[in-house]
Parts: C-alpha cells; sequence; structure tokens
C-alpha cells in the first residue's frame, strides 16, 4: 500500500510518542562495564567490520592494508555479502571468521575494535553495544538515524571512556585538513556563510506493488533490526535502503554529511543550529522511495548561515554561483569570508580567493587510509581528542541532514516556487534558490506529479537539542522494536 506523506507523518509521530511514553529504550543486552583490551605498542589491532556488502567493502580494503591491524571478523546478516569479498583473503595467514549475528560478534573478547558499514538505521544501536561491549568503533556516516541517537552515542563514549570515529574520511585528508586551517587562520575574513553541495544523479528505484525479494540464507530479522520487520514493497532490499525513512536517510543524510561537516568545520560551530527549514521534494519520477531527491535547507547560526543543496537530477547547465573554483558537481564545498571565499571541489583539495577574483592558495593530498590510521592512533593513546572525528563532531554533522528531514518531513504540499519566509533577503539563499528553481524547470519536472513540499520552520535549543515544537521533537528519534531498544545512559 502506497501511504501518502500526510499519513506517513502521521503514523510515524504515533509511533514515536508510543515509544516515548512506553519508558522502553533503556535497557541494554550487554553489560555497560566490559574492559577494553590494552594494545600493547607492538600489539595489532584486532579489528571486525560488521556489514560488507557496500561500503564495507572499502573498510575492507582499508584494514587488510594497515600493517598495525589484523581482520579478524566479518559480520553481516547476509552470508552472500561475506563470500563475494572471499578472494581478498586468499593470500592472509588466516582468512577473517565470517559471523551472521552482530550480538555474537560481540561478545568475543579478543575484538578490540569495529568499524561499521551497514544501513543507517543500525548505526548507533550497533555502536552503543559495542562500546559497551568493550569495543572502540570506526562508524560510517552519518553516525545516526536520528538526532537524539547522536547525543547517546556521544554520551556513551565518554562513559564508557570509548573511542569512536566517525566515517567522514575528508577531515583526515591533508589537502583539506590544510584548506579548513586557512579558512580559520583569518585570511578571508571571518566565514559568515558555507554551502554544502551534493550533485548526485539518483535514478528512480522503480515502482512495485510486491515485496523486495529477500536474498537466500539472509537473516530478515537482523536486517530490519530497530526498524519495523515489514518487507518493503520496492524491486531490490539492498541499497536503496537508502531512499525509505524507515532504514535511510536520503542523499542529505547519505552523501552530504560529508559536505555538511566540512561546511560546519569551517564555520566554526560546535553546537546545533538554532532555525533550520527545508523544501523540495521526490521530483521527476515516481517510485518506492519517499525521502527527498532534490532538497535545500537552510540552517542559521546567531552569526552564521550553512544552505544544503542537493540534486538528485541530472545537472545539465554547469553551477558556478558566479565563483571561480567552479563549476560544481558531485560533491563540493564554498565557505564565504568577509575577505574573500575558498572552495572545496572534493574531499582531499581546496582553493582560496580574494573577491577580486586573485588566488590566495591552492591545497591537495590525501588518501582514505589516513582516517583509518588516525582511528588506530587514538585507539592506542586512548584519547578521543586524537581523533579527527570524534563522535560528538559526527553528531552534530549527522543531526544537520536530521533536522533538514524533520522540517522537510512536517511540511505542506505548495507550488513550485513556493520560498520559505526566512532569509528572503539574503542572497546567499535567494542565489541558491533561483538556481535550484532553474535546474528542476530544466529537468523538465512535472509538479502535478511529484508534488513540492516546503518544510516547516523549526527553532532548536542547542542546548537541549530540541524542538520548540513537541510534534516535531517525535520525529528526533523513533519507536524501536522489542530487542533492539536504544539504551540511554542513565544518570547517577
Amino acid at each position: 500500500m502506497q501511504l501518502s506523506r500526510r499519513d506517513f507523518v502521521e503514523q510515524a509521530l504515533f509511533a514515536a510518542t508510543a515509544a516515548l511514553a512506553s519508558g522502553t529504550a533503556a535497557k541494554s543486552i550487554f553489560a555497560e562495564d566490559a574492559p577494553t583490551r590494552k594494545v600493547g605498542p607492538n600489539d595489532k589491532l584486532r579489528v571486525a567490520v560488521i556489514g560488507v556488502n557496500g561500503q564495507g567493502g572499502a573498510h575492507l580494503a582499508e584494514w587488510l592494508k594497515n600493517p598495525d591491524v589484523d581482520l579478524v571478523a566479518i559480520c553481516d546478516c547476509d552470508p552472500a555479502a561475506y563470500q563475494k569479498h572471499a578472494d581478498k583473503f586468499k593470500n592472509l595467514a588466516h582468512a577473517p571468521q565470517y559471523v551472521q549475528d552482530v550480538r555474537k560478534l560481540l561478545e568475543d573478547k579478543n575484538i578490540d575494535a569495529v568499524s561499521i558499514a551497514t544501513p543507517n538505521h543500525w548505526h548507533a544501536l550497533m555502536a552503543i553495544w559495542a562500546m559497551q561491549s568493550g569495543k572502540d568503533v570506526y562508524v560510517e556516516k552519518p553516525c545516526s538515524h536520528n538526532v537524539k541517537e547522536g547525543r547517546v552515542m556521544t554520551q556513551w563514549a565518554r562513559k564508557l571512556g570509548r573511542i569512536c570515529q566517525m566515517g567522514v574520511q575528508s577531515r583526515s585528508m591533508t589537502g583539506m585538513r590544510d584548506t579548513l586551517a586557512f579558512i580559520q587562520s583569518g585570511k578571508i575574513g571571518k566565514i559568515t556563510a558555507a554551502r554544502a553541495i551534493c550533485y548526485r544523479r539518483r535514478d528512480s528505484i522503480g515502482l512495485v506493488d510486491t515485496d523486495a525479494p529477500i536474498p537466500a540464507g539472509l537473516d530478515f530479522d537482523l536486517w530490519c533490526g530497530p526498524a519495523p520487520k515489514v518487507v518493503p514493497k520496492r524491486k531490490r532490499l539492498h541499497y536503496d535502503w537508502h531512499w525509505v525513512f524507515a532504514t535511510g536517510n536520503g542523499d542529505l543524510g547519505n552523501q552530504n554529511p560529508h559536505e555538511l561537516d566540512k561546511a560546519r568545520w569551517g564555520l566554526g560551530k560546535q553546537e546545533l543550529p538554532k532555525h533550520v527549514v527545508s523544501l523540495g521534494g521526490r521530483l521527476g519520477y515516481i517510485d518506492n522511495g519517499d525521502v527527498a531527491n532534490s532538497q535545500v535547507t537552510i540552517f542559521q547560526w546567531d552569526d552564521a548561515l550553512l544552505i544544503s543543496d542537493v540534486r538528485g537530477l541530472p545537472i545539465k547547465t554547469p553551477v558556478t554561483f558566479g565563483l571561480k573554483g567552479g563549476p560544481f558537481l558531485g560533491a563540493a564545498n564554498i565557505w564565504y569570508g568577509t575577505e574573500g571565499y575558498a572552495v572545496g571541489p572534493n574531499y582531499m583539495s581546496g582553493v582560496a580567493f580574494d573577491y577580486k577574483g586573485n588566488e590566495l592558495g591552492k591545497w591537495s593530498g590525501g588518501e582514505y587510509q589516513a582516517h583509518f590510521a588516525n582511528f588506530v592512533k587514538a585507539i592506542r593513546s586512548r584519547n578521543y581528542k586524537d581523533l579527527h572525528l570524534d563522535i560528538e563532531d559526527g553528531h552534530l554533522s549527522s543531526a544537520l541532514a536530521h533536522l533538514g528531514n524533520v522540517s522537510y518531513r512536517m511540511g505542506k504540499v505548495v507550488p513550485q516556487g513556493t520560498r520559505p519566509s526566512e532569509l528572503s533577503d539574503n542572497r546567499h539563499v535567494t542565489e541558491t534558490l533561483t538556481s535550484f528553481e532553474d535546474h528542476l524547470k530544466e529537468s523538465g519536472v512535472n509538479f502535478d506529479a511529484t508534488k513540492f513540499h516546503l518544510g516547516q520552520s523549526l527553532t532548536i535549543d542547542p542546548k537541549t537539542e530540541l524542538s520548540s515544537d513537541s510534534e516535531a521533537n517525535r520525529l528526533f528519534t523513533r519507536e524501536y522494536r522489542q530487542g533492539f531498544e536504544l539504551p540511554l545512559v542513565q544518570e547517577a
């Protein structure tokens, strides 16, 4: 059955209300006092990778090339995911053990750290379980599936003294770190605005009224985990989980946490924004997805602005915003200072200009391995401040995506071209919205068939990390299935 957006939001609010009222989500299946094994300076770190059907394959490659690591186990609820990587283990002294159930894996006291690359709805719970069982954690972006999860992950990491890093690899790229060091040096003045750009083509996943095929041997109960145990209506189970809110977060929460993190890094913001509004839709095709494929989100602090610009339809006319360093394709960032601006066209490079167009500096370099090596360094030092992207920073950057999606889900259908009243005279906002609207027009979107939405404006208290709207707050968390509840840190 296809639900209307209103039906979907109402059901989500009802479920979240029930979860909050029930008082569940306080217990864990693991004790909270499991010791962390002391890793000596000459000891290899014993690592397990959880989830290897997608990005986890990259994790395997990085751990296998790290001389300080022994890859001892792989966990995936789908045994075929392990088998497709079998050739990588032929020349190893011992192949990593395969474990289907993450709960069994985490019982192994000889594993020092886990590397998590599962669907998003599992990230927080697996990370917390791992920390409770005495392990350090490297977890893919977004580190959480909703706003509350990221803060709870941070609380557990601090309480237990665990090392927990989010996998936004650009944080460890030398070219990007040099770019941000220049931005923060004040040489282009105070940074007042930033753009997080995600122009990635995302084709339709198709429209079917049949259950997704369940791969042979896959444990579907484990695949669902905290999410409702309902077989989704779509052509395939794997990967397309990104494009439904029950398990994913759309590209705002898939690709754009990379760019949101760099944008916030450049702005120097260590708290959530005070105001958020999002607009867009799943435009240009009708399929089994329910997230936006085209979405602009505006984040406001008292003295700074961040604009997230996600476009999933093909880019036909190059986008430059009148700046050198473009055109912008794929994933990119722009930071605006009072005296100049900087552009990050990818994960590992940057260039800065003054407003006359003179180049002020250019940086490049880096590799994925650097972020994994940084995690290993922090494990050895037992100092989370050695991490390039500690879980608290991961939480703040992931929460930006979640806030945008809450605004979107709480919104309403409006005529295409309707704009939020917030910052209607800000040139960065008007420039973005004009370019966004031109892009949708050029793409030939039929707004009668695929609706345009204006999200609800959210006011956030950065201290409590809650909205002033109680209904919106219910979408800051979710209902957790029995046996997969989110363990909360109990106050002393």
